[in-house]
């Protein structure tokens, strides 16, 4: 399942994961609070929806599912190794798994600095700047999965 961006619906759940309260949200958009927890409802299960569907995609054991943070943690079978899949606004539904890169050789290095960023601003973590997007990661999930 895809997840629609740039619908309305998904726009009120990414306030809500900023911390904005429902109330709040409803004034900014001039709708009813109802309007606003009934959308929500919608958009964690369509978001529940793609976290499980990625998972069973990519062979991951879930452990757990926070669909209002958009995150689900779990375990790779193949690989046998931790695994995330998160929703990011900017970067869409995102796996990552738990591993030690040589970065520093890698093709995606940039990539993977700019998705690490985006997603902890997303969230309103603060992570370390560094220059190993592995410890990045390491940094970042240990912070998500207190949160999760």
């Amino acid at each position: 399942m895809l997840l629609p961006m740039n619908d309305k619906q998904f726009g009120f759940w990414a306030m809500r994961r900023k911390g904005v309260p429902n109330i709040t949200i409803a004034h900014q958009l001039g709708i009813s609070r109802q309007a606003v927890s009934r959308a929500l409802l919608v958009m964690d299960e369509k978001i529940g929806t793609a976290l499980k569907e990625m998972a069973h995609a990519n062979q991951i054991a879930t452990d757990s599912i926070n669909t209002e943070r958009g995150i689900l943690l779990g375990r790779s079978i193949p690989f046998q190794t931790a695994a995330i899949i998160f929703v990011s606004e900017k970067h869409g539904v995102q796996v990552w798994y738990e591993h030690d890169g040589d970065c520093g050789t890698c093709q995606r290095y940039t990539e993977c600095i700019e998705l690490l960023w985006d997603y902890a601003c997303e969230l309103g973590i603060r992570i370390e700047k560094t220059a190993d997007p592995t410890e990045m990661a390491e940094e970042l999930f240990k912070k998500v999965k207190e949160i999760t």
